[in-house]
């Protein structure tokens, strides 16, 4: 569908017979694929975008005339009747009250499929009406980003010996002092793992766990306990909207209060952190890494298909 709308959009392509020649495709054929993934004629869609990008231009202190022919139209005239009925008012009239008051999106026509000009680089895609659901979707994808990714890097671990996966590899690197060095592979990874099981004690009223392994299986097994548990709970807090209840530890001296949402943004922050380490770590250790993309995008994009 991306490759299609290019060619719809492309500077060099004014008619169906273009935009298809583009795509590789016969006109009949591409105009079908296009409106059955878009709900909208290459044509339509074509016109309309290119109509609220003149809204954007003669928003930004483009001239009645210099868009007119810039979006392809033959005379003024013709490009002031289009724009009049698309927007029910005059390209003239848009452009003094658009740079007067302008408001988000004002440029923008109804479209049955979200797609919208945004900006000279950018085309928007409006996912329409907001669900019930809040921002979690965002932090989501975090969270099951996190998850995995760590579970790929234990198994890149595993082609590390025992030498390079205790080698001290950061003298002093410790980012959170309580929880002392995290100068090689092996401490790195150990808290990579580890430091939600501590919180998830905390916040269910379980009893404290003992410190964290250092072997690479006992850490895979700890990973595959605590990744439903991990996501059971960030999904219960959500939920319940749960984010400013706190929990008061009394171990710290002073006892010492934490919002559910700090706990997550804190095990975030860190796990991101220690996941950049220790891909740097195993590149020292000669594993490749090449292949272990830490981008969430492109996680996400091969986990959901996502547009």
């Amino acid at each position: 569908m991306r490759e299609l709308l290019d060619a719809v959009l492309a500077d060099e392509h004014s008619t169906l017979d273009e935009m298809a020649t583009g795509a590789f495709s016969s006109p009949f054929h591409f105009s079908r694929q296009v409106s059955r993934g878009a709900g909208e004629s290459p044509v339509a869609l074509r016109r309309r975008v290119l109509l609220e990008r003149a809204a954007w231009l003669l928003q930004h202190g483009k001239t009645v005339t210099e868009v007119a022919f810039d979006s392809g139209y033959e005379s003024v005239d013709g490009f002031a009747r289009a724009f009049t009925r698309a927007f029910g008012r005059s390209p003239g009239r848009a452009a003094s009250t658009g740079r007067t008051a302008p408001t988000e999106h004002s440029h923008w026509l109804p479209a049955p499929n979200g797609i919208h000009f945004h900006s000279p680089t950018v085309l928007y895609v409006d996912s329409g009406t907001p669900t019930t659901e809040s921002a979690g979707d965002v932090l989501m994808i975090m969270v099951r980003h996190d998850l995995d990714d760590i579970e790929t890097l234990l198994d890149a671990a595993k082609g590390v010996d025992e030498r390079q996966w205790t080698r001290r590899r950061l003298p002093g690197h410790e980012p959170l002092h309580w929880n002392g060095p995290e100068e090689s592979l092996a401490q790195v990874m150990s808290h990579l793992v580890a430091d939600k099981q501590p919180w998830l004690a905390t916040i269910e009223g379980a009893d404290m766990p003992p410190g964290p392994p250092s072997d690479l299986s006992a850490l895979v097994e700890l990973q595959r306990e605590l990744t439903p548990r991990w996501l059971a709970l960030v999904r219960d807090i959500d939920r319940r909207n749960a984010w400013q209840d706190r929990v008061i530890d009394a171990l710290c001296d002073p006892p010492e209060s934490f919002l559910l949402s700090q706990i997550v943004a804190h095990v975030l922050t860190f796990s991101a952190h220690r996941r950049q380490l220790a891909r740097w770590m195993l590149r020292d250790a000669d594993v490749d890494v090449t292949t272990l993309d830490p981008d969430p995008i492109m996680w996400h994009r091969k986990h959901s298909g996502g547009f």
